[in-house]
Protein backbone atom coordinates (compact mmCIF):
# COMPACT_ATOMS: atom_id res chain seq x y z
CA UNK A 1 0.00 0.00 0.00
CA UNK A 2 1.42 3.50 -1.15
CA UNK A 3 1.99 6.55 0.93
CA UNK A 4 -1.19 8.02 -1.02
CA UNK A 5 -3.74 5.22 -0.20
CA UNK A 6 -3.34 5.65 3.16
CA UNK A 7 -3.58 9.19 3.73
CA UNK A 8 -7.12 9.11 1.69
CA UNK A 9 -8.00 5.97 4.03
CA UNK A 10 -6.98 8.06 7.23
CA UNK A 11 -9.04 11.10 5.91
CA UNK A 12 -11.75 8.96 4.91
CA UNK A 13 -12.35 7.54 9.15
CA UNK A 14 -11.54 11.07 10.15
CA UNK A 15 -14.83 12.36 8.21
CA UNK A 16 -16.67 9.48 9.46
CA UNK A 17 -16.42 10.39 13.02
CA UNK A 18 -18.30 13.65 13.46
CA UNK A 19 -21.34 11.90 11.43
CA UNK A 20 -21.34 9.42 14.10
CA UNK A 21 -21.48 11.64 16.59
CA UNK A 22 -24.37 13.41 15.08
CA UNK A 23 -26.01 9.92 14.85
CA UNK A 24 -25.45 9.02 18.96
CA UNK A 25 -27.06 13.25 19.52
CA UNK A 26 -30.21 12.23 17.32
CA UNK A 27 -31.23 9.41 20.17
CA UNK A 28 -34.23 10.32 21.05
CA UNK A 29 -34.73 10.63 25.22
CA UNK A 30 -36.47 8.34 27.27
CA UNK A 31 -40.09 8.91 28.46
CA UNK A 32 -40.03 10.62 31.53
CA UNK A 33 -42.93 8.57 33.73
CA UNK A 34 -45.89 10.05 34.30
CA UNK A 35 -46.76 10.54 37.91
CA UNK A 36 -49.90 8.34 39.69
CA UNK A 37 -52.55 10.77 40.67
CA UNK A 38 -53.08 8.13 44.03
CA UNK A 39 -57.29 8.41 44.75
CA UNK A 40 -57.95 10.30 48.48
CA UNK A 41 -58.42 7.08 50.80
CA UNK A 42 -62.01 7.07 52.89
CA UNK A 43 -61.55 7.34 56.61
CA UNK A 44 -60.93 3.40 57.41
CA UNK A 45 -63.39 4.34 60.06
CA UNK A 46 -66.29 4.88 57.93
CA UNK A 47 -65.47 1.65 55.76
CA UNK A 48 -64.97 -0.41 58.97
CA UNK A 49 -68.81 0.71 60.09
CA UNK A 50 -70.18 -0.05 56.56
CA UNK A 51 -69.48 -3.45 56.67
CA UNK A 52 -70.94 -3.60 60.05
CA UNK A 53 -74.32 -1.84 58.85
CA UNK A 54 -77.08 -3.18 60.84
CA UNK A 55 -79.89 -4.50 59.42
CA UNK A 56 -83.45 -2.40 59.89
CA UNK A 57 -86.61 -1.69 58.60
CA UNK A 58 -87.56 1.68 57.38
CA UNK A 59 -90.94 2.06 57.69
CA UNK A 60 -91.34 5.40 56.06
CA UNK A 61 -89.68 9.02 55.87
CA UNK A 62 -90.65 12.52 56.69
CA UNK A 63 -88.91 15.56 55.42
CA UNK A 64 -89.70 18.62 57.84
CA UNK A 65 -88.10 21.68 59.03
CA UNK A 66 -85.59 21.18 61.35
CA UNK A 67 -86.99 23.85 63.33
CA UNK A 68 -90.20 21.97 64.31
CA UNK A 69 -89.01 18.13 63.61
CA UNK A 70 -89.72 17.50 67.23
CA UNK A 71 -93.47 17.42 66.33
CA UNK A 72 -93.01 14.56 63.48
CA UNK A 73 -91.70 12.30 66.66
CA UNK A 74 -94.87 11.09 68.48
CA UNK A 75 -93.94 8.51 71.35
CA UNK A 76 -96.51 7.53 73.67
CA UNK A 77 -96.51 8.52 77.47
CA UNK A 78 -94.85 5.57 78.68
CA UNK A 79 -92.01 6.93 76.57
CA UNK A 80 -91.57 10.24 77.62
CA UNK A 81 -91.72 13.55 75.95
CA UNK A 82 -89.61 15.64 73.69
CA UNK A 83 -89.19 19.40 74.03
CA UNK A 84 -87.40 22.13 73.24
CA UNK A 85 -85.39 23.25 76.13
CA UNK A 86 -86.62 26.90 76.24
CA UNK A 87 -90.25 25.42 75.94
CA UNK A 88 -90.00 23.50 79.43
CA UNK A 89 -87.79 26.19 81.42
CA UNK A 90 -90.00 29.06 79.74
CA UNK A 91 -87.04 30.92 78.13
CA UNK A 92 -84.93 31.74 75.39
CA UNK A 93 -81.98 28.20 76.24
CA UNK A 94 -81.57 26.82 73.07
CA UNK A 95 -81.21 22.93 72.86
CA UNK A 96 -83.40 19.34 73.28
CA UNK A 97 -84.94 18.11 76.33
CA UNK A 98 -86.46 14.72 77.50
CA UNK A 99 -88.53 13.85 80.19
CA UNK A 100 -89.47 10.82 81.50
CA UNK A 101 -92.95 8.99 81.98
CA UNK A 102 -93.56 9.94 85.21
CA UNK A 103 -92.39 13.51 84.73
CA UNK A 104 -89.93 13.70 87.53
CA UNK A 105 -86.45 13.58 85.77
CA UNK A 106 -85.56 15.46 82.81
CA UNK A 107 -82.36 15.23 80.46
CA UNK A 108 -81.40 18.22 78.39
CA UNK A 109 -78.88 19.96 76.43
CA UNK A 110 -77.85 23.86 76.98
CA UNK A 111 -74.88 25.73 75.57
CA UNK A 112 -71.31 25.98 78.00
CA UNK A 113 -68.78 28.28 76.00
CA UNK A 114 -71.15 28.49 72.79
CA UNK A 115 -71.16 24.35 72.92
CA UNK A 116 -74.15 22.26 73.64
CA UNK A 117 -73.70 19.74 76.92
CA UNK A 118 -75.46 17.59 78.60
CA UNK A 119 -77.46 17.71 81.72
CA UNK A 120 -79.90 16.34 84.28
CA UNK A 121 -82.71 17.78 86.90
CA UNK A 122 -84.57 15.79 88.86
CA UNK A 123 -88.47 17.26 90.42
CA UNK A 124 -88.25 16.98 94.30
CA UNK A 125 -91.77 18.27 95.48
CA UNK A 126 -92.85 21.01 93.21
CA UNK A 127 -89.50 22.14 92.48
CA UNK A 128 -85.92 20.77 90.05
CA UNK A 129 -82.94 20.39 91.28
CA UNK A 130 -79.69 22.37 90.25
CA UNK A 131 -78.93 20.96 86.88
CA UNK A 132 -75.97 18.40 87.30
CA UNK A 133 -74.04 17.93 83.89
CA UNK A 134 -73.92 14.25 83.08
CA UNK A 135 -70.71 12.72 83.38
CA UNK A 136 -68.61 9.83 81.80
CA UNK A 137 -69.65 10.95 78.29
CA UNK A 138 -66.85 13.69 77.23
CA UNK A 139 -64.40 10.84 76.03
CA UNK A 140 -63.85 11.77 72.69
CA UNK A 141 -67.08 14.27 72.32
CA UNK A 142 -66.94 17.51 72.36
CA UNK A 143 -70.48 18.44 72.02
CA UNK A 144 -73.63 16.83 73.12
CA UNK A 145 -77.53 17.25 72.41
CA UNK A 146 -80.46 15.40 71.45
CA UNK A 147 -80.69 13.13 75.02
CA UNK A 148 -83.56 10.50 74.99
CA UNK A 149 -83.73 7.79 77.84
CA UNK A 150 -85.47 4.06 77.83
CA UNK A 151 -87.78 2.83 80.36
CA UNK A 152 -85.52 0.75 82.16
CA UNK A 153 -83.75 4.30 83.67
CA UNK A 154 -80.27 2.97 82.37
CA UNK A 155 -79.80 2.82 78.52
CA UNK A 156 -79.41 6.19 77.15
CA UNK A 157 -78.75 7.94 73.56
CA UNK A 158 -77.66 11.31 72.69
CA UNK A 159 -76.27 13.00 69.31
CA UNK A 160 -72.54 14.09 69.87
CA UNK A 161 -69.63 15.58 67.97
CA UNK A 162 -65.82 15.08 67.85
CA UNK A 163 -62.79 12.71 67.50
CA UNK A 164 -65.46 9.81 67.90
CA UNK A 165 -67.80 10.48 65.20
CA UNK A 166 -67.65 10.37 61.57
CA UNK A 167 -68.87 13.79 60.37
CA UNK A 168 -71.01 16.10 61.60
CA UNK A 169 -73.19 14.92 64.80
CA UNK A 170 -73.49 11.30 65.36
CA UNK A 171 -75.84 9.01 67.23
CA UNK A 172 -74.29 7.25 70.42
CA UNK A 173 -75.20 5.14 73.11
CA UNK A 174 -73.97 4.48 76.83
CA UNK A 175 -75.39 2.92 79.99
CA UNK A 176 -75.63 5.13 83.24
CA UNK A 177 -73.80 3.10 86.33
CA UNK A 178 -74.70 3.72 89.43
CA UNK A 179 -71.77 2.60 91.00
CA UNK A 180 -69.95 5.33 90.14
CA UNK A 181 -72.72 7.51 89.44
CA UNK A 182 -71.85 8.68 86.06
CA UNK A 183 -72.04 7.22 82.57
CA UNK A 184 -70.30 4.62 80.64
CA UNK A 185 -67.98 5.25 77.73
CA UNK A 186 -71.04 5.82 74.73
CA UNK A 187 -70.38 4.20 71.94
CA UNK A 188 -71.12 5.41 68.05
CA UNK A 189 -74.46 3.06 67.30
CA UNK A 190 -73.28 2.87 63.56
CA UNK A 191 -74.91 2.96 60.34
CA UNK A 192 -77.33 2.92 58.44
CA UNK A 193 -78.02 5.70 62.21
CA UNK A 194 -75.25 7.69 61.26
CA UNK A 195 -73.55 9.24 58.35
CA UNK A 196 -70.77 12.01 57.12
CA UNK A 197 -73.81 14.51 57.50
CA UNK A 198 -75.33 15.35 60.70
CA UNK A 199 -77.47 12.14 62.53
CA UNK A 200 -79.66 12.73 65.71
CA UNK A 201 -82.17 12.46 68.11
CA UNK A 202 -82.60 8.52 68.24
CA UNK A 203 -85.75 7.75 70.11
CA UNK A 204 -87.73 4.78 70.69
CA UNK A 205 -91.61 4.17 71.44
CA UNK A 206 -91.63 1.35 73.45
CA UNK A 207 -94.90 0.58 73.69
CA UNK A 208 -96.10 0.13 70.31
CA UNK A 209 -92.40 -1.05 68.97
CA UNK A 210 -91.18 2.19 66.63
CA UNK A 211 -88.15 4.35 66.62
CA UNK A 212 -87.27 7.18 65.10
CA UNK A 213 -83.84 9.09 64.33
CA UNK A 214 -83.29 12.69 62.36
CA UNK A 215 -80.91 12.99 59.54
CA UNK A 216 -79.84 16.26 56.78
CA UNK A 217 -78.39 13.66 55.11
CA UNK A 218 -79.40 14.97 50.81
CA UNK A 219 -81.49 17.47 52.42
CA UNK A 220 -81.24 20.98 51.66
CA UNK A 221 -80.87 24.14 54.44
CA UNK A 222 -82.77 23.96 56.94
CA UNK A 223 -84.32 20.52 56.09
CA UNK A 224 -84.42 17.58 58.05
CA UNK A 225 -85.86 13.82 57.44
CA UNK A 226 -87.02 11.94 60.06
CA UNK A 227 -86.72 8.24 59.35
CA UNK A 228 -88.99 5.72 61.22
CA UNK A 229 -87.74 2.30 62.14
CA UNK A 230 -88.39 -0.86 63.60
CA UNK A 231 -86.04 -1.07 66.46
CA UNK A 232 -84.69 -4.61 66.60
CA UNK A 233 -83.99 -6.53 70.18
CA UNK A 234 -80.95 -7.45 69.25
CA UNK A 235 -78.10 -6.23 66.10
CA UNK A 236 -78.15 -7.82 63.05
CA UNK A 237 -75.71 -6.82 60.11
CA UNK A 238 -76.21 -7.68 56.82
CA UNK A 239 -74.47 -10.43 55.68
CA UNK A 240 -71.58 -9.86 52.82
CA UNK A 241 -72.40 -13.37 51.42
CA UNK A 242 -75.60 -12.71 50.55
CA UNK A 243 -75.50 -8.79 49.57
CA UNK A 244 -73.36 -7.14 47.32
CA UNK A 245 -70.57 -4.25 48.57
CA UNK A 246 -72.73 -2.22 46.54
CA UNK A 247 -75.78 -3.17 48.29
CA UNK A 248 -74.38 -2.83 51.50
CA UNK A 249 -73.44 0.59 50.65
CA UNK A 250 -77.18 1.52 49.47
CA UNK A 251 -78.01 0.46 53.01
CA UNK A 252 -75.80 2.21 54.72
CA UNK A 253 -76.31 5.51 53.36
CA UNK A 254 -80.07 4.65 53.05
CA UNK A 255 -80.43 4.89 49.09
CA UNK A 256 -83.72 3.66 49.35
CA UNK A 257 -86.16 2.87 52.35
CA UNK A 258 -87.77 0.40 50.32
CA UNK A 259 -84.37 -1.86 50.23
CA UNK A 260 -84.97 -2.40 53.68
CA UNK A 261 -88.45 -3.82 53.23
CA UNK A 262 -87.69 -7.77 52.75
CA UNK A 263 -90.95 -9.44 52.05
CA UNK A 264 -92.97 -6.77 54.15
CA UNK A 265 -94.25 -8.66 56.17
CA UNK A 266 -92.59 -6.42 59.17
CA UNK A 267 -93.30 -3.28 57.45
CA UNK A 268 -96.58 -3.93 57.22
CA UNK A 269 -97.04 -4.98 60.65
CA UNK A 270 -95.60 -1.60 62.16
CA UNK A 271 -97.93 0.39 59.63
CA UNK A 272 -100.98 -1.77 61.53
CA UNK A 273 -99.23 -0.90 64.96
CA UNK A 274 -99.04 3.25 64.34
CA UNK A 275 -103.00 3.36 62.64
CA UNK A 276 -103.91 1.72 65.74
CA UNK A 277 -101.67 4.15 67.78
CA UNK A 278 -102.76 7.01 65.91
CA UNK A 279 -106.66 5.18 66.11
CA UNK A 280 -106.80 5.14 69.80
CA UNK A 281 -106.29 8.51 70.98
CA UNK A 282 -105.54 9.16 74.30
CA UNK A 283 -106.35 5.19 75.28
CA UNK A 284 -103.29 4.68 74.89
CA UNK A 285 -101.71 8.18 76.12
CA UNK A 286 -102.62 7.61 79.31
CA UNK A 287 -102.49 4.97 82.48
CA UNK A 288 -106.18 6.89 83.59
CA UNK A 289 -107.72 5.43 80.23
CA UNK A 290 -106.22 1.33 80.54
CA UNK A 291 -109.57 0.78 82.05
CA UNK A 292 -111.13 1.90 78.94
CA UNK A 293 -108.53 0.21 76.48
CA UNK A 294 -109.64 -3.61 78.79
CA UNK A 295 -113.14 -2.79 77.71
CA UNK A 296 -112.27 -2.76 73.99
CA UNK A 297 -110.35 -5.65 74.14
CA UNK A 298 -112.50 -8.52 72.60
CA UNK A 299 -110.40 -12.13 73.04
CA UNK A 300 -111.30 -13.40 76.38
CA UNK A 301 -107.06 -14.41 77.08
CA UNK A 302 -106.31 -10.82 76.05
CA UNK A 303 -109.06 -9.67 78.88
CA UNK A 304 -107.85 -12.04 81.29
CA UNK A 305 -104.11 -11.00 81.07
CA UNK A 306 -104.87 -7.14 81.78
CA UNK A 307 -105.39 -6.74 85.20
CA UNK A 308 -101.77 -8.27 85.12
CA UNK A 309 -100.86 -6.25 83.35
CA UNK A 310 -102.22 -2.95 84.62
CA UNK A 311 -100.78 -3.79 87.86
CA UNK A 312 -96.85 -4.83 86.93
CA UNK A 313 -97.37 -1.09 85.45
CA UNK A 314 -98.09 0.25 88.41
CA UNK A 315 -95.38 -1.44 90.38
CA UNK A 316 -93.06 -0.80 87.27
CA UNK A 317 -94.03 3.28 87.56
CA UNK A 318 -93.45 3.09 91.74
CA UNK A 319 -90.12 1.50 91.29
CA UNK A 320 -88.82 3.82 88.95
CA UNK A 321 -89.99 7.14 91.16
CA UNK A 322 -88.16 5.64 94.13
CA UNK A 323 -85.13 5.00 91.81
CA UNK A 324 -85.18 8.39 90.47
CA UNK A 325 -85.03 9.48 94.47
CA UNK A 326 -82.58 7.38 95.35
CA UNK A 327 -80.20 8.62 92.65
CA UNK A 328 -80.78 12.04 93.72
CA UNK A 329 -79.96 11.28 97.19
CA UNK A 330 -76.81 9.42 95.69
CA UNK A 331 -75.66 12.57 94.10
CA UNK A 332 -75.96 14.66 97.12
CA UNK A 333 -75.00 12.21 99.71
CA UNK A 334 -71.59 11.83 100.89
CA UNK A 335 -68.85 8.95 101.34
CA UNK A 336 -70.68 6.81 103.86
CA UNK A 337 -73.89 7.85 102.52
CA UNK A 338 -73.07 6.36 98.97
CA UNK A 339 -72.03 3.36 100.39
CA UNK A 340 -75.74 2.57 102.18
CA UNK A 341 -77.70 3.91 99.48
CA UNK A 342 -75.64 1.46 96.60
CA UNK A 343 -77.52 -2.08 97.55
CA UNK A 344 -80.74 -0.12 97.78
CA UNK A 345 -80.24 1.61 94.36
CA UNK A 346 -79.05 -2.16 92.78
CA UNK A 347 -81.76 -4.17 94.06
CA UNK A 348 -83.76 -1.58 92.59
CA UNK A 349 -82.25 -1.67 89.45
CA UNK A 350 -82.57 -5.27 89.16
CA UNK A 351 -85.99 -5.17 90.26
CA UNK A 352 -86.69 -2.65 87.70
CA UNK A 353 -85.38 -4.71 84.51
CA UNK A 354 -87.65 -7.52 85.63
CA UNK A 355 -90.66 -5.76 85.99
CA UNK A 356 -89.87 -3.74 82.35
CA UNK A 357 -89.52 -7.46 80.96
CA UNK A 358 -92.93 -8.47 82.51
CA UNK A 359 -94.66 -5.57 81.21
CA UNK A 360 -93.41 -6.47 77.71
CA UNK A 361 -94.34 -9.49 77.74
CA UNK A 362 -97.81 -9.65 79.14
CA UNK A 363 -98.53 -6.38 76.30
CA UNK A 364 -96.77 -8.92 73.75
CA UNK A 365 -99.04 -11.57 74.74
CA UNK A 366 -102.25 -9.30 75.12
CA UNK A 367 -101.25 -7.92 71.48
CA UNK A 368 -100.92 -11.53 70.20
CA UNK A 369 -104.19 -12.86 71.85
CA UNK A 370 -106.01 -9.87 69.89
CA UNK A 371 -104.36 -10.47 66.55
CA UNK A 372 -105.41 -14.22 67.11
CA UNK A 373 -109.01 -13.72 67.74
CA UNK A 374 -109.63 -11.22 64.91
CA UNK A 375 -108.03 -13.23 62.85
CA UNK A 376 -110.65 -16.32 63.96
Amino acid sequence: MNLRKITILALAVLLSLPMAAQKRKRVKPKAKPVPVIEEPQEDPRITNMREMTQQIVIIDSIVTDKEQFLASIRLSSESGKLMPTGTFFNNQQQGCLYINEMGNKVYFSQPVDTLQQLFTSDKLGNEWSRPQRLTGISEGISEASYPFMLADGVTFYFAGKGEESIGGYDIFVTRYDSRSGSFLKPENIGMPFNSEANDYMYAIDETNRIGYFASDRRQPEGKVCIYIFVPSETRKTYDGAVYSEEQIRHLADITSIADTWGDGTERKAALERIKQKYAAGTSAESTNNKSKAAVNLLSKEAKSLYPELVEQQSKLDTANARLAQLRQQYHAANTNGRKVLKNEILKLEAEVVELNANVKQLDKAIRNAEIKSKIQ
